[in-house]
């Protein structure tokens, strides 16, 4: 059964001067600009109110489903898809009833070539399709068509039922023959020509960005496809999805800057944090004998906003028992070929380089590999210093000062010294796929030793177009070591690495139980939805990124 509409209230002048019940051409004025297009001529909210409650019009009724029997519920995707290449000209599918169908979406334009006949283009889901709202059709009152066809505009969402057809002119449209009305009426005007550009502006009112700006819409797809195809990328072999604590009295697992909180449960002296990254918890799963296991969620570092960094992020982690850095690699280049061919239809995107330049990168394996200490001493033209001297941390200061290079920030000491000159000299090399293997083992407090001496650790991190989207290694499993790397470490901290973490020893006591010869991986979901999307910004990727409040000055000018 159609759902019944509540029939408007109407002058009898107004019901007069639509009274001829000749028909009237499907097709819009030859001429584009020809007919009334009120698309950008919104009335204001007081105007509209008072309209609609005048003619007793429910500008928010309930849902209630369409009758399937006589006119189902549509997609216009799927009515596109079905008959556009189906029909012909002029042609309509009204044989029967049967045929009906209904449609919802919203309004993008409104054209009315005559009293009688008035066009919509109508869109949902990226979608979009024609309405023609014709009295000569209209079986409902005939009041009920001036007020509706009249009270609809640009922005507003609204159901249709009637029967698909082309136009004259070709145009695949739904002539509406028995139900039009709003379900949900648009108060703003809504820059459906022009766009909305200023990012500003876009990113502070992200529904409006949305809904003109069908890129800003396949990126939120994109980044649904990315987490649809990790998941089923690592269930098929045998990972169970976990979830581990976000809000934690310990934090660990990267050196970053974390998120400080209290809890009215625990008191207000206690300290607790966002996590920086699941890595220890998801160790003790594996000691606990989950042995291979996987968390996708949200990350927290109070660090800086860039075009490649944000304080809240998606990331996926995994970690696998009785595997070792092949397989790591093996497994990265098979889930990125993968990512993307099922994604783009091909292993291949284009990414901006920082001077605007595009250049296509390829996911086809075997990728790309370079070793940290060679190819450091190549592109710097000199030795590296023995980073276990005691001096070691003098030596390489000295010898950024003799090539020129900028010192790091402070406080030096050889991690983040050691980092910097990849940062310089390796990663912005990485423009197609490249794993960066062997870090010094100083680098990398979780990760195992890999030669005799324990000076390089079994880690590689993966870049591409210079941006780092995955680091892995092989887990560091004797408890006695993990104490040592944790106070060495400490040092670190104390001497004022505000992103070093305090030593989890509770950790180190849980590897006594046993920790398998274990893999750990990491893979930042925010970058590699932005390499799929084509984008330069992670913001672009985020459905909504922090911004700062308008009448917040910037740090730098609160002095």
């Amino acid at each position: 059964m159609m759902m019944p509409i509540l029939t408007p209230t109407v002058s009898i002048s107004t019901t007069a001067a639509l009274n001829d019940t000749s028909d009237v051409s499907d097709s819009p004025p030859a001429n584009k600009t020809g007919g009334k297009d009120d698309s950008s001529s919104m009335p204001s909210k007081h105007i509209r109110q008072s309209y609609f409650k005048s003619h007793n019009i429910d500008l928010y009724p309930r849902y209630v489903h369409p009758d399937p029997s006589i006119a189902p519920l549509s997609e216009i995707g799927d009515l596109v898809d079905t008959w556009d290449t189906r029909l012909q000209n002029g042609e309509k599918n009204d044989g029967s009833a049967t045929v009906l169908t209904t449609i919802h979406g919203r309004v993008t334009h409104k054209r009315e070539a005559s009293k009688k006949l008035i066009f919509y283009g109508v869109t949902q889901n990226g979608r979009s399709i024609q309405v023609v709202s014709s009295k000569a059709r209209y079986t409902g009152p005939i009041d009920e068509f001036i007020v509706l066809n009249k009270g609809i505009r640009a922005g507003d969402i609204i159901s249709a039922t009637g029967f698909i057809g082309k136009t004259n002119t070709g145009e695949l449209s739904v002539f509406v023959s028995s139900d039009l009305k709003i379900l949900s009426p648009c108060y703003h005007d809504i820059p459906f020509k022009s766009g909305l550009r200023e990012p500003e502006r876009r990113f502070r009112h992200r529904h409006l960005d949305l809904i003109v700006n069908k890129k800003s819409v396949s990126n939120i797809l994109v980044r649904s496809k990315v987490l649809k195809g990790i998941r089923q990328f690592l269930d098929t072999r045998g990972f169970v999805e976990v979830e581990t604590p976000i809000l934690s009295t310990e934090v660990g697992g990267a050196n970053a800057k974390p998120f400080i909180t209290r809890s009215n449960a625990f008191g207000a002296d206690l300290d607790m944090y966002l996590r920086i990254a699941p890595e220890l918890f998801l160790k003790k799963l594996v000691i606990g004998g989950i042995e291979k296991v996987y968390e996708i969620g949200k990350q927290f570092r109070n660090e800086g906003v860039d075009t490649d960094h944000n304080p809240e992020f998606t990331t996926c982690e995994f970690y696998q028992a009785y595997t070792n850095l092949d397989g790591l690699i093996s497994m990265t280049e098979n889930l990125l070929h993968e990512l993307t061919t099922t994604i783009r239809g091909t292993d291949e995107v284009q990414v901006i380089q920082k001077n605007g330049d595009r250049v296509k990168v390829s996911f086809k394996p075997p990728f790309n590999r370079v070793y940290v200490i060679p190819a450091l001493e190549e592109h710097m033209g000199t030795k590296l210093p023995d980073l276990d001297e005691p001096d070691s941390v003098d030596q390489l200061l000295s010898l950024c000062r003799e090539l020129s290079i900028p010192f790091p920030s402070e406080p030096h000491n050889i991690p983040r010294i050691m980092d910097h000159l990849i940062s310089t000299f390796i990663e912005p090399r990485c423009i197609q796929p490249t794993f960066i293997l062997n870090h010094p083992t100083v680098m990398s407090p979780l990760a195992k030793a890999i030669n005799k001496e324990k000076t390089i650790s079994g880690r590689f991190e993966l870049f591409v177009n210079g941006k780092e989207i995955v680091n892995a290694y092989e887990e560091l499993n004797d408890p006695d070591d993990q104490r040592e790397r944790f106070q060495r470490q400490n040092i670190d901290r104390l001497g004022g690495d505000q992103e070093v973490p305090q030593p989890d020893l509770e950790f180190c006591d849980a590897l006594e139980y046993g920790l398998p010869p274990t893999s750990g991986w990491g893979m930042g979901i925010d970058r590699v939805v932005a390499l799929l999307s084509e984008v330069s910004h992670l913001r672009e990727t985020i459905a909504f990124p922090v911004m700062r409040p308008q009448n917040l000055k910037k740090p730098q000018e609160d002095s």
